[in-house]
């Protein structure tokens, strides 16, 4: 097939992390086992200025172009919005020029962009939102009416959608858009650099470990886990993600969780990394007893998934993608937000089972390496982008056309 992906607002070979970073891994991943597969893909993408020319391959069949639209500048995705008819106008042209057998567009800006640019041209569009703004914002207590008329308007004119867990699945339905259009395709893991075999990043002590990988501190529930571990005697906190190495000094987020950690006695038994190079991430897991996440909202989870693919267990909170992909007491467990003493409790208990703790991390292995290889997202994919495209009429053989003349007319 000849596939064209829009990620406006999110670089797939852009090297800095972003506050999209599971959208860019999931459409960089998803086109590369396309394109491993044989199938051309082509991904349109925002010029933002980090080193990008007119064209990147990305992979074999598999290439990145650039558009420009409004200031080569990385820019939030609200900043982007004004840019929105520039980015169609131009692709629209591409469009016409190398006409594709399917338009996958990632995100809501780019399901804007491509229901305009593919305007008249008769190519189906499928669409994937990776979390709707309703259910973001209903966790947060606010849902933008604007926003929410916009993704009903794409999610009704797309061809197909895919969410990427039941929970979006079922959102999407209360947005008005019929339930057969609507596949649960979840997001993939790299099972070959994701591992329970392979180096661990960090050496280890006797103390059993804790990992927690977050960009967003406070919404990850890190100062729960500080405090449960005062209540875990002799466990030590790993906390990776936020800003670069050298940053973390003057980083106002990691300043109250240090003094969080101090109040709470245990800032001897805290390291915060900063920044991990997405090559250590596989060794960081692999280094850990348990890897903790604790949101209130959720689109697919990527951290939970990798750390269960490198064989360590997750405690997770129940909600969005971790309802999907983390089984109770088989591949993890679930721990409430905001709970320390209850999520204490949890770990002790977990800590204290070795041979339990053993077999969630084997269940969490084969969980992923039976359900969420790119393989077979990939293959999933496929099957939603063929059943947009109108079956062909077969030609009639001319000789059963006058066999059955023939028969009609004995």
């Amino acid at each position: 097939m000849n596939i064209v992906m829009v990620s406006v607002h999110t670089n797939p070979v852009a090297t800095e992390a972003s506050s999209h970073e599971g959208v860019r891994v999931h459409v960089a991943e998803l086109a590369r086992e396309l394109g491993r597969q044989g199938h051309r893909v082509t991904i349109y993408t925002r010029r933002d200025g980090l080193g990008s020319g007119d064209r990147v391959r990305l992979a074999p069949h598999v290439n990145v172009e650039f558009i420009s639209a409004g200031n080569a500048l990385p820019m939030p995705e609200q900043e982007v919005l004004p840019h929105i008819r520039e980015f169609a106008d131009k692709l629209a042209k591409r469009l016409v020029a190398n006409r594709p057998d399917v338009i996958h567009a990632h995100h809501w800006l780019s399901g804007l962009v491509a229901m305009s640019a593919a305007e008249g041209l008769d190519i189906p569009i499928v669409q994937s939102f990776h979390g709707p703004a309703s259910l973001r914002g209903r966790a947060a207590g606010e849902v933008s009416p604007a926003r929410l008329r916009v993704e009903r308007a794409i999610g009704r004119g797309a061809d197909a959608l895919i969410a990427t867990t039941e929970t979006e699945c079922t959102e999407l339905t209360r947005l008005g858009v019929t339930r057969k259009h609507i596949s649960c395709v979840p997001s993939g893991v790299d099972s070959e650099r994701f591992t329970p075999q392979g180096r661990a990043l960090l050496p280890r002590g006797e103390k059993p470990r804790i990992v927690m990988l977050s960009r967003r501190f406070a919404e990850d529930g890190v100062t729960t886990v500080i405090k449960a571990l005062a209540r875990i005697p002799g466990a030590e906190l790993v906390v990776a993600g936020g800003p670069a190495p050298d940053e973390l000094d003057g980083d106002p987020g990691v300043h109250r969780l240090r003094i969080a950690a101090k109040e709470a006695g245990v800032d001897d038994r805290v390291t915060f990394l900063g920044r991990v190079d997405p090559a250590d991430v596989p060794g960081l897991l692999r280094s850990a007893d348990l890897t903790v996440s604790l949101p209130t909202y959720q689109s697919f989870g990527r951290v939970p998934v990798e750390s269960m693919a490198c064989g360590t267990p997750v405690v997770v909170t129940a909600v969005g993608g971790h309802l999907d992909t983390v089984i109770d007491d088989v591949t993890g467990v679930y721990a409430r937000p905001g709970r320390p003493a209850e999520l204490a409790k949890r770990i002790r208990g977990l800590l204290a089972e070795r041979t339990h703790l053993t077999a969630l991390g084997i269940g969490g292995a084969d969980r992923v390496r039976a359900r969420y290889s790119w393989e077979r997202i990939a293959n999933e994919t496929l099957k939603v982008y063929e059943s947009t495209i109108p079956a062909s009429e077969p030609e009639q053989d001319t000789h059963e056309e006058e066999n059955l003349e023939l028969a009609i007319a004995s």
